[in-house]
């Protein structure tokens, strides 16, 4: 990866922070971006910036300046994401689903849209979205959430499929269970019941698990996987008893 240049959404906590520090250990040119402050990504291959994914403007002057700074960029991962519990028949339902598809399936579309050109400079383009195992099964209360990663999904396959005679890979990893801020407000005691009850593993992942994932999507060698969903969920899904 050493020289890349990497456009990664949603890097100031968890799995975007991992992501962001583990491609700049492997040489690679990081532009991290959210719409909160990042700190703490002190790498000198790290430029963060600010970047409201929901905002047409936003996105459009990043890719500008890497544009003009960089000529190209290889390897986009939308990770950008946000969980609002919402029963369907609750008073916030609306505001919750607008937001979680404007968030997690617009937003990337809007990366997608605007770094095409940049994407096409590259010699081995490769774009990763960040999923869930939500974005494959269901859980109640949770269907913007889970619509908006089913729709991520989709996105990926239908995208992989025009893009291939480009060379383009496009690809989504599907956490499971992960030790990020979204889940930061679920005792441990109830992390522990759900791990060792549902996860072969019988433990939550660590942010850093995740990025590895990413990472090897998004290798200029993995020219030959593309429209792929892979669970990263200590398995999780396969799970039957």
């Amino acid at each position: 990866m050493t020289g890349r240049i990497v456009l990664v959404t949603g890097a100031a906590s968890g799995i975007g922070k991992a992501t962001a520090e583990l491609f700049a250990a492997h040489g690679a040119m990081v532009v991290a971006t959210d719409r909160d402050e990042i700190v703490g990504l002190d790498d000198e291959r790290i430029t963060t910036r600010r970047l409201d994914v929901t905002d047409d403007n936003d996105v459009a002057s990043v890719i500008a300046e890497i544009g003009e700074r960089h000529g190209r960029l290889d390897a986009l991962v939308n990770n950008a994401g946000l969980a609002i519990p919402a029963p369907i028949d609750g008073d916030g339902y609306r505001a919750a689903w607008d937001m979680s598809i404007d968030v997690m399936l617009a937003g990337p579309m809007r990366l997608i849209r605007a770094a095409l050109p940049l994407l096409r400079n590259s010699d081995a383009p490769r774009i990763v979205n960040v999923s869930s195992t939500e974005g494959v099964g269901g859980s109640a209360g949770n269907s913007p959430y889970t619509a908006a990663k089913h729709g991520l999904v989709g996105l990926t396959k239908s995208l992989a499929v025009e893009f291939g005679d480009e060379g383009i890979t496009v690809n989504a990893v599907c956490p499971g269970p992960v030790r990020t801020g979204i889940t930061a407000g679920i005792p441990d005691e109830m992390k522990d019941k759900f791990a060792r009850r549902r996860v072969p593993l019988r433990r939550y992942a660590d942010p850093i698990e995740i990025a590895h994932g990413i990472f090897h999507l998004a290798m200029p060698a993995s020219s030959y996987i593309t429209g792929h969903a892979l669970l990263v969920d200590g398995g999780m899904t396969i799970k039957n008893n």
